[in-house]
C-alpha cells in the first residue's frame, strides 16, 4: 500500500473521530451517543468496499491517535506482519494438508506446517501463513475433529418409593471451627421416585465416614432403599460401604468414570440448594448451618411442588409407603468395621495396640472382628458366620490366679463349683476363713497350676 492510499485512509479516520478527541472533554453518556449515530452511517471508505464502521473499531483509532501523540500519523494503516508469505494453497499442498488432518486430527496448526515442511511438500524456506491453513481447513471442515460418538441415553425414574437413592457431595461454604474457617461439604441422598431427601447433612469431611453417616441417618428416617446409585469418589468404593449395604441387602451401584449424567437428579437438587438455600443464610456456625437446612428441606423443599412430577415430594413418597422396607432393630450393628486376626496359642488378640483374650475353641483360628470406632471396648467376635460373644480385655495380674482349662477335662463352674456333667451335684462347702491368708489350691488337689 503507497503512502497517497495510506494518508488518505488516514484523513477518513480522522474525520470519523474528529469530534471525539478535539474541543472539550465530553461526558460518558455524549460520547456513547456519538459513536452510536456514527457506526449506523453509512462511509465512503478510502480501499474498501465497505461502509459501515463498528463502534469497537471507532474506539480503536481513538486510542491509536491519543497514544500516538495527537498525529495524523498515528492513524495510517500499518503494513502486514506477514507481507510476502503465501495466504493462499496449491492444489497439491491442499490435497496433502486434508490427507494429513486425516492421520493426524487433533495437531494443532503449527505442527500440521511442521509435518509438511519435514514430508518436503513444502520447502524449508517457502513461507506458509498459519491463517491460511486455518482458513482452509475450517472452509473443509477440518478444523474441529469429530467428538466421541453420540451415546444412548434416556430419561428414567424408580417405579416406586425406595427402589432407588442417590447420593453425592456439594462444596458447602466455609465454617468456624475452634476460631479457625474450615469448608463444609453437604452430602445428601434422594430418592429418586419421589425426589423426597431421606436425609442430607453438612460435614467437614466428604470421606467415607460422612456418608455412612448420612446414610445411617436416613436409613433410621425413610427405610431400606432396593439400590443407591453414587459415583466412583474414593469415598464410595470403600469396602466398609460396599459392606453394610451388602449387610443390609441394599444393591451399591457406581455410575462410570466421568459420566455424571445418570444422576441428575441429585445434581439438580444441589442447584436448588445453591439458589435457594445458601443464597440466603448467612453464618458460619456448622450446627446453625444444619439446623437452617433441615427446617429448610422439611417446611420448604418436600412441601413445594415439583417441576417434574407434579407432587410434593413427601406426598409422593408417602403415597408408596405400603412397599417400603423398615430399617432393622440392630441397624447399628451393620455399620460396625470388621477386622480380621489370628488367635494366638495364649488365646490373645491384639486389636488397636490394645490385648483382648478369646475362647479356647479359637485357638490358631482365623476370626473376623466386628466394632465401632466410638465404641472400640465392644468388640464381638465371628468365626465362620457364628457369633462367638465379645472379646474380654486381658488382665495379666488376674491371669496369675485364673485356672487354665485342660483339654478332655470340663472346668466346674466358676460360680457354682458344680461339674457341667453333672447338674444335680450339690456345691462343695466354701472353705473355711484362714485369718486372712488365701489357700493356693483347693483341699485334695495337686499344687501348681500347669501353664
Amino acid at each position: 500500500m503507497d503512502e497517497e492510499i495510506k494518508k488518505q485512509i488516514a484523513v477518513f479516520r480522522f474525520g470519523v473521530i474528529a469530534d471525539l478527541v478535539t474541543g472539550g472533554k465530553l461526558d460518558r453518556g455524549e460520547v456513547a451517543r456519538l459513536v452510536r449515530e456514527k457506526s449506523e452511517r453509512r462511509w465512503e471508505i478510502p480501499g474498501t468496499n465497505r461502509s459501515r464502521v463498528s463502534r469497537s473499531t471507532i474506539g480503536h483509532w481513538i486510542r491509536l491517535y491519543r497514544r500516538g501523540g495527537c498525529k495524523l500519523e498515528a492513524l495510517y494503516p500499518r503494513d502486514r506482519e506477514d507481507e510476502g508469505i503465501r495466504r493462499t494453497l496449491d492444489t497439491e499442498t491442499a490435497e496433502a494438508l486434508v490427507k494429513l488432518r486425516g492421520e493426524l486430527p487433533r495437531a494443532p496448526i503449527p505442527r500440521l506446517i511442521e509435518e509438511l515442511r519435514r514430508r518436503r511438500i513444502v520447502g524449508p524456506e517457502e513461507p506458509l501463513s498459519p491463517s491460511a491453513v486455518y482458513r482452509f481447513l475450517h472452509r473443509q471442515g477440518l478444523m474441529h475433529p469429530e467428538g466421541p460418538p453420540a451415546v444412548d441415553r434416556r430419561r428414567f425414574e424408580a417405579e416406586g418409593p425406595n427402589e432407588l437413592w442417590q447420593a453425592d457431595a456439594l462444596h458447602g461454604p466455609m465454617v468456624m471451627i475452634d476460631g479457625r474457617r474450615r469448608k463444609s461439604y453437604l452430602i445428601a441422598f434422594i430418592d429418586d421416585h419421589s425426589r423426597l431427601i431421606p436425609h442430607g447433612q453438612f460435614y467437614l469431611s466428604e470421606g467415607v465416614e460422612s456418608y455412612l453417616d448420612c446414610l445411617r441417618q436416613g436409613l433410621l428416617k425413610r427405610g431400606l432403599p432396593r439400590r443407591i446409585y453414587v459415583d466412583n469418589g474414593s469415598a464410595l468404593r470403600s469396602h466398609h460401604l460396599e459392606q453394610v449395604s451388602a449387610s443390609l441387602g441394599i444393591a451399591l451401584i457406581h455410575s462410570r468414570v466421568r459420566e455424571p449424567a445418570g444422576r441428575g437428579k441429585i445434581e439438580r437438587f444441589f442447584r436448588t440448594v445453591r439458589e435457594s438455600f445458601l443464597s440466603t443464610f448467612k453464618g458460619e456456625d456448622l450446627v446453625a448451618l444444619n439446623q437452617a437446612f433441615t427446617q429448610w428441606v422439611d417446611t420448604w423443599y418436600h412441601n413445594r411442588i415439583h417441576s417434574s412430577t407434579d407432587q410434593r415430594p413427601i406426598e409422593r413418597f408417602a403415597a408408596g409407603i405400603e412397599c417400603i422396607r423398615s430399617a432393622p432393630r440392630n441397624l447399628e450393628d451393620h455399620f460396625r468395621k470388621t477386622a480380621r486376626r489370628r488367635v494366638e496359642r495364649d488365646r490373645a488378640v491384639v486389636f488397636q495396640n490394645r490385648l483382648y483374650e478369646a475362647p479356647t475353641s479359637l485357638i490358631g483360628k482365623r476370626v473376623s472382628l466386628l466394632s465401632h470406632d466410638h465404641d472400640p471396648h465392644r468388640i464381638e467376635i465371628v468365626y465362620e458366620g457364628r457369633s462367638h460373644g465379645f472379646l474380654i480385655p486381658t488382665d495379666l495380674v488376674v491371669n496369675t490366679r485364673v485356672r487354665r482349662e485342660r483339654p478332655h477335662q470340663p472346668v466346674s463352674n466358676k460360680i457354682t463349683g458344680t461339674h457341667p456333667d453333672n447338674k444335680d451335684q450339690k456345691p462343695p462347702e466354701p472353705p473355711p476363713i484362714t485369718g486372712g491368708r488365701l489357700p493356693l489350691s483347693a483341699p485334695g488337689e495337686g499344687g501348681s497350676d500347669d501353664e
